[in-house]
């Protein structure tokens, strides 16, 4: 009897295989979650410096920076400093200055303050609104950039950012520590989908032999039925090429074999375990290691495209329903990999 050739099993090694723990945190994921919270706190010559960081999910890294009149020519450095640390994310910085309480006290420069107020006027004059009521709020006046001084300015950059990179290096550590605790919880779960795909694609190529000779069966059944009723005759070779034909328009062993093999890929770049993964990243033709969660995204698409050949291909009830749930696990994944660095 003609069938398909049977279907191999998901090929490869397990998350056990990769010394990848399933349960508990004994493992340690390659992977970080993005989203989280950071704090460094130091002292400097402008007084004791805060630096907190939020993340957010985000494609690529995008920072938002607040800080003080003083530590504003520094933002490019805290930026290239965070972009060290931090591969993927929307980070919200904040930097805020505490005095000491020996240092200079902060004092309007009246020179500065009335230039603006000369401006404004005539602003105020040009615009032919003037004789009209105009309120300026004292506290949009002082915001003003050298309205105030003080320790504005009163320290060299050089110097200041030594006291800065410390805290926002403390800080992105403290950010770094949160979004791994969250990144192993996350890659345990998809582990456990992994091995609930691996089991479904087992049973799928268990199931597969089977599709041909169902097919075989329900035509037997039909050209009996038809030779009877017209009195005609087939011959078995002919019967045998049609099941031939069949078997091989429906064979799915590539694609058992290719999903397992994304299957294990995926595993090994969770577990840091592949030639092209290294601590949850791939390099980057510039020799910049690269997050692995968008590796991730990538395998769980492909996986995806698999499981949809597979479905079409198998006429056969017990394997779409494999299918269905292979592609629920699949979505669960892919939900997950977004918020993965």
């Amino acid at each position: 009897m003609t069938t398909a050739p049977a279907a191999k099993a998901a090929e490869g090694p397990t998350a056990k295989d990769l010394d990848c723990e399933t349960t508990g945190s004994s493992r340690a994921y390659a992977v970080c979650s993005m989203t989280g919270q950071g704090r460094g706190t130091g002292d400097s010559t402008l007084g004791t410096l805060t630096v907190e960081l939020r993340a957010v999910n985000h494609r690529g890294f995008k920072c938002s920076l607040r800080t003080p009149e003083a530590i504003s020519p520094l933002e490019s450095r805290i930026e290239s400093e965070l972009r060290r640390h931090l591969h993927r994310g929307a980070i919200n910085v904040n930097v805020s200055v505490e005095r000491h309480g020996g240092q200079t006290p902060v004092q309007i420069n009246p020179a500065v303050l009335a230039d603006y107020l000369r401006q404004c006027q005539q602003a105020i004059t040009d615009s032919g609104i003037a004789g009209e009521h105009v309120t300026i709020s004292a506290a949009s006046l002082v915001s003003l950039p050298g309205v105030l001084t003080g320790d504005q300015g009163s320290s060299d950059d050089d110097q200041l950012w030594k006291q800065v990179s410390v805290v926002v290096t403390a800080a992105a550590a403290n950010l770094i520590e949160m979004r791994q605790t969250e990144g192993q919880a996350m890659a345990e779960t998809l582990i456990a989908d992994c091995q609930t795909i691996r089991k479904h694609v087992d049973s799928i190529a268990k199931l597969a032999p089977q599709v041909a000779d169902n097919y075989r069966g329900r035509l037997e059944t039909k050209v009996n039925r038809l030779l009877a009723e017209f009195d005609a005759e087939v011959g078995p070779t002919d019967l045998l090429r049609e099941v031939q034909v069949f078997a091989d328009r429906t064979d799915i062993s590539e694609e058992i074999t290719r999903l397992g093999s994304h299957l294990t890929l995926f595993e090994a770049v969770m577990c840091g375990e592949n030639e092209n993964a290294k601590s949850g990243s791939a390099k980057s033709a510039a020799g910049r290691e690269e997050p692995a969660g968008r590796r991730l995204d990538f395998i769980t698409q492909e996986m995806f495209r698999e499981t949809n050949t597979i479905g079409s291909k198998a006429n056969h009830a017990a394997i779409s329903a494999l299918v269905v749930e292979i592609k629920c696990a699949i979505e669960r994944m892919r939900e997950l990999v977004q918020n993965l660095e």
